[in-house]
């Protein structure tokens, strides 16, 4: 609102204005004031009054600041005493992230190391930044007791130098303990055993030296005994490499020999000795090849001595009977199964020759047709029947004039002790059979007990019935081990049935089924890594059945490292 007057207003306000005095007598003697109250005199302030209140002004201000320097001191004591429990009140993000790191390092089995990412780094990290937290101390001694593990197994593969190192390590981080005592008795237990490993290496050096190569005291095998104690031993590791280079060596001339037998053993010594030899791949391929070319002259040797069988032509002058054919079979190939089983069809052939002269009182010819199958198949059942009778014959007939005709032998008298003991040949037979027995022990064998009844009584039916039906036998118990897989006692009866019935076609067929369980259980074998033992097998296979197309195609990927 102005200050000034509204010249249009009819009523104005009263209105005092203010005013000052009269400046000019400021100076003057004032009148006592007449206003009814009553007076004060005010004394003026004297100088001594005011530095007193100075003095006690200062006083309190440093009363105060003694105060404040208490209060001071007291929280700086609290903040000391509670440290930790402040500092877990603060954010803790480079703790955590050390932390975290560290557990990660720990699952992934990432326990020691130097370049700061080990679990064992990493949990020390945090406890540096922590001294007194409880899981970065858990987490080392997590640590601790996972390498004390490591080392152990290290320890049980042999790699003393590693499970020391690791048992070192947990021991630090544990602080020692049962445990470690233990593992460190073993460590030293094994180091002192290592000691023996100098005289196995002389022992090699000196094998390696003569020129033994294989077997168990050969420089081979006394080289891996020593790298099994040892696997870091650096003379053992180069003595086996010249036990690889002298056996790859000697199947290289084997194979330039056209011997395949030697080539054969000696490849697979090397393949059971150094699995990854750098010669292995070309010597397989040098043995395939020569394997193809021998298969072809041998097939057609083969199947010439099969043609003269059935002309008739079994034994003889020259070279084209049955019995030349297949002994020609095996100088090309001694393990061949097909000329084992002409050789004893040939022996068949001699027996059933050898019986028709008996039937006709010809024992001098009969003896010399047995003689001769007795060469090809001397284990042969139906041989030793026809043998018993041959001698029951040649003794009941009384030698006869060279010009007079053949006479039926008379029938043999056996006494009744004889008889007795016959039974008890022909019981103990036939218990050998059940047991297996068939061709082992010597004398305590089905064949020989069998044998040794109708030596006494070469007529007596019941022991040639027994003789004559242990081929049968030995088909079941063959195909009662390879349904249990007992593949070794399968091929144990392959091989009795091949002595007793030679030239019975089922051979092929059971060794057939034999090859088969052999690679199975080779690629198991190969499928788990155990690369000796399937080329074992492989090669057991192939013995049975060199043409199978499982036994090339396993053969390829040993070969090839598949």
């Amino acid at each position: 609102m102005s200050g000034r007057r509204d010249q249009h207003d009819a009523h104005p306000p009263i209105r005092t204005e203010p005013t000052l005095g009269d400046f000019d007598r400021l100076d003057a003697p004032r009148a006592p004031s007449m206003d009814g109250l009553p007076q004060v005199s005010v004394e003026p302030r004297r100088p001594h009054a005011r530095a007193t209140g100075s003095r006690r002004h200062k006083h309190r201000r440093g009363r105060n600041a003694l105060i404040l320097l208490l209060l001071a001191l007291a929280a700086i004591g609290m903040l000391w005493l509670n440290q930790n429990r402040l500092r877990g009140m603060l954010p803790r993000t480079d703790f955590n992230t050390v932390l975290v790191q560290a557990q990660q390092a720990l699952q992934d089995g990432r326990l020691d190391g130097q370049d700061g990412t080990s679990a064992r780094e990493l949990f020390q990290a945090a406890a540096a930044l922590e001294p007194d937290n409880d899981r970065a101390r858990d987490g080392l001694r997590q640590v601790g007791q996972a390498m004390l593990a490591q080392a152990d197994a290290a320890l049980q593969a042999g790699q003393l130098g590693q499970a020391a190192q690791q048992a070192a390590v947990a021991r630090e981080l544990l602080g020692g303990g049962s445990d470690i005592d233990r593992l460190d008795r073993a460590i030293a237990g094994a180091r002192a055993a290592q000691v023996h490993t100098v005289d196995l290496v002389d022992q090699a050096q000196q094998a390696l030296a003569a020129g033994k190569l294989d077997g168990p005291e050969g420089a081979g095998a006394l080289y891996q005994r020593v790298l099994r104690a040892d696997p870091d031993n650096a003379v053992a590791a180069h003595g086996l490499d010249q036990v690889g280079y002298a056996l790859a060596v000697q199947a290289r001339k084997a194979l330039d020999a056209k011997d395949g037998a030697t080539a054969d053993a000696r490849i697979e010594q090397l393949a059971a000795l150094q699995p990854n030899n750098g010669a292995l791949p070309a010597l397989r391929a040098l043995q395939a090849q020569t394997r193809k070319q021998d298969n072809s002259a041998l097939e057609a040797v083969l199947n010439a001595g099969q043609d003269a069988l059935r002309a008739g032509r079994i034994d003889g002058s020259g070279d084209d009977t049955a019995l030349a054919r297949f002994q020609a079979a095996l100088k090309l190939d001694p393990d061949n199964a097909q000329a084992r089983a002409g050789l004893g069809k040939v022996a068949q052939a001699l027996t059933v020759q050898a019986n028709a002269a008996l039937d006709d009182g010809d024992t001098q010819q009969a003896a010399k047709l047995l003689d001769r199958a007795a060469e090809l198949a001397p284990k042969s059942a139906d041989l030793a029947a026809a043998r018993a009778r041959l001698d029951k014959a040649s003794v009941a007939a009384p030698a006869a004039p060279a010009a007079a005709e053949p006479e039926p032998p008379a029938p043999t008298v056996v006494s009744p002790q004889q008889s007795a003991e016959v039974a008890r040949l022909v019981q103990r037979a036939q218990v050998a059979t059940d047991n297996g027995d068939i061709m082992m022990p010597p004398g305590g064998s089905a064949y020989d007990l069998y044998r040794s009844a109708l030596a006494i009584d070469g007529n007596n039916e019941a022991a040639l019935h027994g003789l004559q039906a242990l081929p049968s036998q030995v088909i079941r118990q063959f195909n009662q081990a390879l349904a249990a897989g007992n593949l070794g006692k399968a091929g144990d009866m392959l091989a009795n049935l091949a002595e007793l019935a030679p030239g019975d076609a089922v051979q092929g067929a059971l060794g057939n089924r034999l090859a088969s369980a052999w690679l199975d259980q080779a690629e198991q074998q190969l499928a788990r890594g155990d690369r000796i033992g399937a080329s074992q097998s492989l090669e057991r296979a192939r013995k049975l059945s060199p043409s199978n197309p499982r036994v090339l195609d396993l053969g390829a990927r040993l070969q090839g490292g598949g």
